[in-house]
């Protein structure tokens, strides 16, 4: 348990492995977290659905980079149980402000109604949550998430647990040697999530899905 947890120590140990999560929002500690199965979204794998790119197509909804990090931070907080409480919600906040945290938005009008956040260290991105009040608005936000991360030269996305609906996306577990291998290398990466500038047109991201898939 840690009652002190700055920025730096929170990447220093995102570095070795582990993360931080809170008992429940209104809990002022935290502890730290190892699995030793770890969630992983290859990059290579991800699956867009029939579903999924016909609701891409359809322009519905439009989508934008830290733009509004914190109600990213804050859709992800609102739900009946949630790990992020107030501390870890300021520490992201300050990651964010220097360039280390980002999110993905997803606008229906002016309503945020889906998004991700997550901290970016070499060529690994550690995916916090995700949040959604549309059909497929978090799915879409993990498309564009994905294509950034592959064209920013990132290698890992690491997701920490697999949920179904992550699973259906391509999501797998494995083991924490596996792992810890793998971010090795990926902190050696020379990333860069701004590397593909503006958020990317629909027919792009399709047809890369396209080639890697």
């Amino acid at each position: 348990m840690t009652t002190t947890l700055t920025p730096e120590l929170l990447l220093s140990a995102y570095a070795t492995g582990v993360f931080p999560m809170a008992e429940h929002r209104d809990d002022d500690d935290v502890f730290w977290v190892d699995p030793r199965q770890r969630g992983v979204l290859p990059l290579d794998a991800f699956h867009i659905s029939r579903s999924l790119r016909k609701t891409i197509r359809s322009n519905r909804f439009h989508v934008s980079f830290d733009t509004d990090f914190e109600g990213v931070v804050a859709g992800c907080a609102d739900r009946e149980e949630t790990w992020i409480n107030d501390m870890l919600t300021d520490l992201y906040g300050q990651l964010h402000r220097g360039g280390v945290a980002h999110s993905v938005e997803v606008w229906d009008g002016e309503a945020l109604v889906g998004g991700v956040f997550g901290i970016a260290l070499g060529g690994a991105f550690f995916g916090e949550s995700m949040f959604s009040t549309r059909t497929d608005a978090s799915k879409l936000a993990l498309a564009y998430l994905v294509d950034r991360l592959r064209v920013g030269g990132f290698s890992l996305f690491d997701t920490q647990f697999i949920t179904p609906h992550l699973a259906s996306l391509g999501g797998l577990e494995i083991p924490r040697p596996a792992y810890r291998q793998k971010l090795s290398a990926a902190l050696e990466n020379d990333a860069a999530f701004d590397r593909q500038g503006d958020v990317t047109d629909a027919y792009s991201l399709l047809q890369r899905n396209a080639q890697t898939s």
